[in-house]
């Protein structure tokens, strides 16, 4: 009796390729956009302020108190974010990023944040500011899907309010 294979699509609502299946292309052209000129939240994990502890030379408590800021959160709480200057730049934008080697996991992992990877309109809306996304090299699914799973593996510093 021969086997009947299903098809992906058959799997219905259970099965659903992300429409980055065959990669996309990003290369970062050190813009510094996704570092300047607006408002936004650089969220933290404890190895990414030992990381910018090494990098700076400094305490871990001291990097918090010098560079960080507590947030909002989404669930009642505050999140640890790095501080911006008045014209929203990072605080570690100096003619480019001055902790480039230590910059946090976030920094590192853009522009594949789910939030970015969610559908093909989120990442255009995103790619519309940023010149590097849509060119350069081509990271594949299973990459983008790595960088994806570090940033879900390293929880984000939160306390309650």
């Amino acid at each position: 009796m021969a086997s009947r294979s299903r098809s992906p699509a058959s799997y219905g609502e259970f099965y659903k390729e992300p429409f980055y299946r065959k990669g996309l292309r990003f290369s970062c052209t050190r813009c510094s956009v996704c570092c300047r000129y607006e408002s936004g939240f650089v969220f933290l994990s404890k190895k990414d302020v030992l990381i910018l502890a090494v990098t700076l030379q400094m305490e871990y408590n001291k990097v918090i108190e010098t560079y960080c800021r507590w947030v909002p959160g989404t669930r009642g709480e505050e999140r640890l974010s790095l501080k911006e200057t008045t014209d929203y730049d990072c605080i570690f934008w100096q003619n480019g990023c001055s902790v480039y080697k230590g910059r946090p996991l976030q920094c590192r992992t853009f522009p594949f944040w789910p939030s970015i990877l969610v559908s093909p309109d989120a990442w255009n809306r995103a790619a519309a500011s940023c010149p590097g996304m849509g060119t350069g090299r081509l990271h594949t699914q299973g990459e983008i899907e790595l960088w994806v799973s570090r940033q879900r593996g390293e929880p984000l510093i939160a306390r309650k309010v």
